[in-house]
């Protein structure tokens, strides 16, 4: 490391001395650091604090036992080797929103749009040489934004209630068929346990499943959309269906609501596909690989066995992908879905999911709860999620 630079902007130095080390007033005690961890010098880099030192145990499990005695005192703390000397790096843990966050606010009204434009398709409307009728898709992007915020809201506050530090949803507008790839947060600090990786991993799912099944039930109620007559009797007019999974299948015959599959001149209202699109956002985050929601809960579950378990997962999904053209007789299209995801899983389960700080067994409460939230997302599955007709 640089020696003491008094004139450096924003850096402090408080010691250098062998035994006589004073902490920077905000920092947590010497005594409860020196039992793993002997200090020579500490110093501030603006709000960061640096202790230097020699550890008396693995850095691991030192790692271990003050990671929780520096979040105590509000920080999150990490160690690196700078000019081959051990420090500590510990940045403030930052749980609220700092000022105006312009990107996300920004991405979010590029999705409203983005799924205006979409929710256009599904009501048959021409957003290009009417741009008004644009606002007819309302509802179809309230059922999308819905069903996605929730699912990252449960995330979000989950991460509150757990004290790790999280971003608000960041929304991803892009032309699809639905006029977006979802929404993600970005998860800035370290798991403290098993418990809270549970926790915040299940909440977005069971939380967006919650909104789903609201967002469905409405709009099964909701009148269909009529098919335009000359869609009818165009031949070369190409048609998009839709797989239902055995939930929505479920919810539709509970309320004795009909889902148009042999209609042609009628289509189920667009809300319902929101709701759709919900359940298949569900399964696609519970696959247990990685950084998705099913890896946090699988990990938490299994442990370390988890990356046994999602190494299978690309394979099964290629393997699903080749039943479905060599035996289901599908499109290439339908293949190329689970071919797409075969090869996101991979990367996905290459860089391992979080692993937390105190890594003890989980509880047989949370862990039977995991099971049945992984047998939720199987009732989100369908093998041909889109057919393309025409």
């Amino acid at each position: 490391m640089d020696g003491p630079d008094s004139s450096a902007v924003g850096r402090h130095w408080y010691s250098s001395v062998n035994n006589d080390v004073d902490p920077p007033d905000d920092g947590p005690s010497l005594e409860r650091i020196e039992s793993t961890f002997v200090v020579s010098e500490t110093r501030r880099e603006d709000e960061t604090l640096l202790y230097v030192g020699t550890p008396l145990v693995s850095p691991e499990s030192m790692m271990r036992e003050l990671w929780s005695v520096f979040r105590e005192s509000g920080y999150e703390a990490r160690l690196t080797v700078r000019d081959g000397r051990y420090v500590i790096v510990a940045e403030p843990t930052r749980l609220g929103v700092r000022g105006i966050p312009w990107t996300n606010i920004l991405l979010f009204v590029a999705t409203v749009v983005s799924t205006l434009f979409a929710g256009s398709m599904w009501y048959y409307t021409d957003p290009f040489s009417n741009p008004a009728e644009i606002w007819q898709a309302w509802p179809f992007t309230a059922a999308i934004l819905g069903v996605l915020g929730v699912h990252e809201m449960g995330h979000y506050l989950m991460s509150r209630y757990h004290r790790v530090s999280a971003s608000l949803p960041y929304f991803i507008p892009i032309p699809t068929l639905i006029g977006t790839m979802g929404a993600v947060i970005k998860m800035k600090g370290r798991m403290p346990d098993r418990k809270a990786l549970f926790d915040i991993g299940a909440a977005g799912p069971l939380a967006g499943l919650v909104a789903t099944v609201g967002v469905i039930s409405v709009g099964l109620h909701l009148p269909p959309v009529a098919v335009p007559d000359q869609l009818l009797t165009d031949p070369n007019t190409v048609e998009l269906r839709l797989g239902y999974p055995p939930l929505l299948e479920f919810l539709a015959s509970a309320f004795d609501q009909p889902l148009y599959r042999n209609d042609p001149a009628r289509d189920v209202n667009p809300v319902v596909i929101g709701g759709w699109v919900g359940l298949f956002v569900t399964f696609l985050n519970l696959i247990p690989v990685g950084q998705l929601d099913g890896g946090h809960i699988l990990r938490s579950m299994a442990g370390s066995f988890q990356r046994t378990i999602a190494a299978i997962v690309p394979g099964a999904l290629f393997a699903l992908a080749g039943y479905l053209y060599y035996v289901g007789d599908h499109s290439l299209n339908t293949v190329l879905i689970w071919c797409f995801w075969g090869v996101i899983t991979i990367f996905v389960a290459t860089a391992g999911p979080a692993r937390p700080v105190h890594d003890e067994p989980l509880d047989p409460k949370r862990f039977a709860l995991g099971v049945a939230t992984f047998g939720i997302g199987l009732l989100c599955f369908t093998p041909v999620p889109v057919t393309v007709v025409g």
